[in-house]
């Protein structure tokens, strides 16, 4: 039950005020402040896809691995990750898996007022794939409306997990969209957009025409806040909720409860898998690193860091280890899981491989190539940095010397081909496995095979699983390919990355909000992914 808009720019400019003259005391009443209605909702939540650079444009990212608000997909996933119809009444896919073909209901009305078509969802799909924006839609050929309740997809490849991108992409009106919809968009979700104050905000208000359950807040204010000031500004009353950083997991604040959603957001290094022999990528970027293309090095970090100790330390003891990126999900592989903190054992696949410390420094060498290099991480992103902390003084111990620097992601871009990275990935899609590792999907822009991994073996369980209608047989392909016993993705076999850890998402919110039963967060986080359930237990 907070204030009206007014009354909280007013609060955040007083937070603003109090961090630049070093006040501490933020139990300071806010001057002004006025009660509102119940049924309205001001939340801090940074990574619900953050502030979008384009817009809410589902074309071109917004939505994806997160709930539209704004617009309805085909599909979602419930809170245990199972398909479930939105704007689909169901689906059926054709024996050589190359023809989708969804229906529709027919009762659905754009905020507009005008009737939500099966012409808008071919438009929509073909839109999309054409950007080539942030769902890989490489696999579509063309989608077609049929008829009035059917639309058809025809693939270029037999993928059987095209499924996952019926569940991701928010239709669009094709009667209202042009270069800027994102600015002023129109959907047919459970929520209307009002107003965008760049920089500040996002005002929703609830559909009365929505189709599904109705929403108990009627009125949705997202402010664009970092942690820390989101943070202060839960405190001092001026927001209902807040995504805040780890390190204020054990924060106390009156009227306030702090909740810790387990997500399936992994945290991992990218080791460059190529030698730098001088080659240089389309983009004019240096490819290749001599250090992490040796796999002596690759495997001492996965067996010799302690990801236990970074989940206790660096996330303050909100995650959970992580060792293959995809640990929790079905198509993770157990017996790719190895034991690690085992300082010994590292030190000595370094030592057989020929990495030894000839000139005492602690750092040791091969073929007069020092085992160090630079581990970036995005400056803005306070739990990566202290991954790449954390990890570089545990590797230290293997004679491996780690050097942390925090940059932007334009000039990340331009490193990533060489230099080893702190990413974030997490899915329920197992495409971005497939993304991840495939020798042929490698694609800077997407970040996809960021590290030019190749191997046969693994090609060939990749592409069994993505083309398999059996989900048993799909998972098992997904697994082998990060061990089948001899080799794999994974730390037991070729050791492309070093995943670290899962995190937690934390949030301070009100005593009295309920937000019933959340969905498995993804990368990114998906608060509201199940806001059609969140209520004020006062009522």
């Amino acid at each position: 039950m907070k204030r009206s808009l007014s009354i909280l720019l007013a609060g955040m400019l007083l937070v603003l005020v109090v961090a630049i003259s070093g006040c501490t005391d933020t139990n300071m009443e806010i001057a002004g402040t006025e009660e509102t209605r119940t049924d309205e909702l001001i939340a801090a939540i940074g990574t619900h896809g953050g502030e979008p650079e384009s817009g809410f444009n589902p074309i071109t990212g917004w939505g994806y691995n997160h709930e539209p608000l704004i617009q309805s997909t085909l599909f979602k996933k419930d809170s245990n990750g199972a398909l479930i119809n939105d704007l689909a009444t169901g689906y059926s896919v054709s024996e050589d898996g190359f023809t989708w073909t969804v229906t529709i209901r027919n009762d659905v009305k754009f905020h507009d007022g005008e009737p939500l078509k099966t012409e808008d969802v071919a438009f929509t799909f073909n839109t999309a794939a054409d950007a080539s924006g942030s769902v890989d839609l490489s696999m579509l050929e063309k989608a077609t409306a049929t008829d009035e309740y059917t639309v058809e997809f025809k693939l270029k490849d037999n993928q059987a997990t095209f499924i996952n991108k019926l569940a991701v992409i928010g239709i669009v009106p094709e009667h209202a969209y042009d270069e800027n919809y994102g600015q002023n968009p129109i959907g047919s979700g459970p929520y209307e957009f009002v107003q965008w104050d760049k920089g500040q905000q996002v005002i929703l208000e609830a559909n009365p025409d929505y189709y599904g359950d109705e929403p108990y807040f009627k009125k949705l204010t997202i402010v664009f806040m970092q942690a820390d000031t989101a943070f202060a500004a839960a405190k001092s009353g001026q927001i209902d909720l807040a995504e805040i950083p780890a390190s204020y997991a054990n924060q106390e604040v009156d009227g306030m409860k702090i909740v810790a959603l387990e997500s399936i957001d992994a945290r991992g290094i990218s080791f460059p898998m190529q030698p730098d022999t001088g080659e240089i990528s389309g983009d004019g970027y240096t490819i290749g690193n001599d250090v992490t293309s040796d796999i002596a090095i690759r495997k001492a970090l996965n067996i010799g860091i302690d990801r236990q100790a970074l989940v206790d330390g660096a996330l303050n003891g909100q995650g959970e280890e992580e060792f293959t990126g995809v640990d929790k999900l079905p198509y993770g592989n157990k017996e790719a899981i190895l034991e690690d903190g085992n300082i010994e054992e590292a030190k000595k696949i370094l030592s057989d491989a020929g990495w030894e410390d000839t000139d005492g420094d602690g750092i040791v060498e091969k073929d007069g190539v020092k085992a160090e290099f630079t581990l970036l991480y995005a400056a803005s992103a306070q739990e990566r940095q202290a991954l790449a902390v954390a990890v570089s003084e545990e590797a230290k111990e293997l004679g491996i010397n780690i050097i942390p620097e925090g940059a932007s992601w334009d000039k990340i871009d331009t490193l990533a081909l060489s230099t080893p990275v702190v990413f974030g990935y997490g899915s329920l899609d197992p495409t971005d496995l497939y993304l991840k590792y495939y020798s042929e999907s490698y694609d800077l822009s997407s970040y996809n095979n960021i590290i030019m991994y190749n191997n046969p073996v693994v090609d060939s369980y990749l592409r069994a699983a993505i083309t398999s209608s059996d989900q048993d047989v799909a998972n098992e392909n997904w697994q082998m390919a990060a061990w089948d016993g001899e080799t794999g993705f994974s730390p037991k076999g070729d050791a492309t990355w070093m995943w670290m850890a899962t995190i937690d998402y934390l949030y301070i919110m009100d005593e009295d909000l309920d937000i019933g039963t959340p969905k498995i967060q993804p990368h990114g986080a998906d608060i509201f992914g199940n806001i059609l359930e969140w209520k004020r237990t006062e009522n």
